[in-house]
This record gives C-alpha cells, sequence and structure tokens, in this order.
C-alpha cells in the first residue's frame, strides 16, 4: 500500500510545484494543462492554462496535484504534509523556504521527540510538518 499526497489549488498549482520542485530538491516528471489534455474542449479557454495533473518526485517520495476550478477548491484543512529529513540543518532550510509570504504556526525549533519540528503554512495554503531525526 501506497499513500500520495494529492494537492489542490486555486490556480496556482503550476507556480507551486515549481517551488516545491525547487525547495525539496524534486523533479516534476509530468505536468499537463487542461488545453493540452483531450478535455480541452470541455472546458473555457481561461482554464487552458490551468494544471490538469502534476507528479513531482522527491527521493523516490511521490507529490501530486492541481488546480480545482472554483465551484470545486477549498483551502487545505484538518491535515498537513509531513516531510521527514535526516538533519536539523535541512530541516531549518526547508522550514525557512516554505514559511516564506506563508504563516509559521509552529516555529522550526528542538522538540521532546525531535532536534529540529515546525509547523507551517506555505503561500499557497499547503500545511507542511517538518521532523527532523538528527
Amino acid at each position: 500500500m501506497e499513500f500520495t499526497p494529492y494537492l489542490n489549488f486555486n490556480g496556482t498549482c503550476r507556480q507551486a510545484f515549481t517551488f516545491y520542485e525547487q525547495v525539496l530538491g524534486g523533479t516534476i516528471d509530468f505536468m499537463q494543462t487542461h488545453g493540452d489534455s483531450p478535455m480541452k474542449d470541455h472546458v473555457s479557454p481561461d482554464w487552458h492554462d490551468k494544471i490538469m495533473h502534476v507528479t513531482l518526485n522527491v527521493h523516490g517520495a511521490t507529490i501530486m496535484g492541481s488546480d480545482a476550478p472554483a465551484e470545486h477548491y477549498t483551502p487545505a484543512q484538518g491535515m498537513s504534509v509531513s516531510i521527514g529529513v535526516d538533519t536539523a540543518a535541512e530541516g531549518a532550510r526547508i522550514f525557512k523556504a516554505l514559511a516564506e509570504g506563508g504563516k509559521v504556526t509552529m516555529p522550526f525549533s528542538q522538540t521532546f521527540w525531535s532536534p529540529g519540528f515546525g509547523m507551517v503554512v506555505d503561500r499557497f495554503g499547503t500545511p507542511w510538518m517538518i521532523n527532523s531525526k538528527a
């Protein structure tokens, strides 16, 4: 069994995944717009540049996403994407990048279970938890 986060955006999916690719050190394996899909004739022209599906590979883990039409989009709530990293320094780097323009909900710091843990909602509305092992 495998669990894969699937993130929805209100028109900012391309920007979010390009940012995640850079910050997380991953590779976008697939990105398709509505205009490049067989559904092109079933969406309005202003929706052609919106992302129908994207897949980001980060060191063997996958995150997927898409833009959701306004009537189907709701901000993420009641969940977070959890990232486990090897060192507190790497966790702090990722946390700082995700926090830029976002909202810190728990500053990155040492906890009783981790040398570095923090929670943030990034500028695209995705909630993250960053947890370091050492």
